[in-house]
């Protein structure tokens, strides 16, 4: 029995020695700023003292769309929609709390109600009144809980391969993402967290493989490692999984556009289904040989099928809106 305790005791010396030696240390935030956060981004103060990286691009009195980021992910994700639409509208994307330059939440809130909050509370401190409400993965979900309590601040919504449909994935999806909700597993990996992991874990997302860049795959390392952002990695991916009910979609009036991926392995193009089968004013704009962020591997097309819809949606609210008014 003396040699069992012995063999264990040394045993957790060597694991313990392997996870100092092997522990990837957080980014410096000075460091990550000077790389991430050049021009145009502010860190924008919201709620007291609270600040969140922000670019907000384009005329300030054009129509404002709102871009929220998914899981794991931050602003730059968004690049080439926003250089495309800054010209005819005002462009504003952010960081999420526990995400990029922004950081952990101050409250270690990570629930759906923080997260919708902190939309209206950066379009409160921009000045910005109603805007069109566009997320991906993580990000749709949050633009659906958005537009189920804040309705009369929204132009339209769009939501690209979003969360919250009760649809349940097939096969194995993301590798980084199985393991983050994983106890203790995932508390060791996200302290280990290998480059190489990441760059699986992109790879895993999409189906367009160009996008998985040496400069991509590091910006998703560097900012998981911004200091906070792990901790509230695991407490995002530790809370249960909540989906939508289909009677509290079917209330959303607002105009949609349902963008996707056919080939997402993360979040299965049946979920495009169930949300066009439960939203009232809803439009469907597909992407064979596509994966999970179209906006990335498609962005041409993506941008195309958004400003085409876009324009038509905010017409008729215009017309609309004269029409009231003689």
């Amino acid at each position: 029995m003396k040699w069992f305790w012995r063999i264990l005791g040394g045993l957790l010396a060597v694991l313990a020695v392997a996870f100092i030696v092997l522990r990837v240390p957080d980014t410096d935030p000075g460091d990550m700023y000077a790389k991430y956060g050049t021009p145009p981004s502010q860190m924008l103060a919201i709620a007291g003292e609270r600040r969140v990286h922000l670019r907000d691009e384009g005329p300030r009195d054009a129509p404002v769309i709102i871009l929220l980021h998914g899981s794991n992910a931050d602003l730059h994700t968004w690049q080439q929609w926003a250089d495309a639409l800054k010209t005819d509208y005002r462009v504003i994307r952010y960081d999420q709390r526990g995400h990029g330059l922004t950081g952990p939440a101050p409250d270690g809130n990570y629930a759906l109600d923080a997260f919708v909050e902190d939309v209206d509370a950066v379009a409160d401190a921009l000045g910005v009144e109603r805007f069109t409400l566009a997320g991906n993965s993580m990000g749709g979900a949050i633009a659906v809980g958005y537009a189920i309590t804040h309705p009369e601040r929204l132009d339209a919504l769009v939501l690209v391969d979003a969360g919250g449909a009760p649809i349940e994935r097939e096969g194995g999806g993301n590798i980084a993402f199985r393991l983050a909700g994983m106890p203790v597993v995932g508390d060791v990996m996200s302290q280990l967290l290998p480059r190489s992991l990441v760059e699986k874990s992109l790879a895993q997302s999409v189906s367009n493989q160009a996008v998985v860049t040496p400069e991509a795959v590091d910006r998703y390392w560097e900012l998981a490692r911004y200091p906070g952002n792990r901790t509230a990695t695991r407490q995002r991916f530790s809370a249960p999984r909540r989906s939508f009910a289909a009677e509290t979609v079917a209330k959303v009036q607002v105009p949609t556009l349902v963008m996707w991926g056919e080939e997402d392995a993360l979040i299965p193009f049946d979920a495009a289904r169930w949300y066009m089968d439960h939203l009232p004013n809803a439009t469907l704009a597909s992407y064979p040989g596509i994966g999970h962020i179209p906006m990335e591997e498609a962005p041409e097309r993506s941008i195309a099928d958004l400003e085409i819809w876009l324009a038509e949606v905010l017409a008729s609210r215009d017309a609309s809106a004269n029409g009231t008014a003689t």
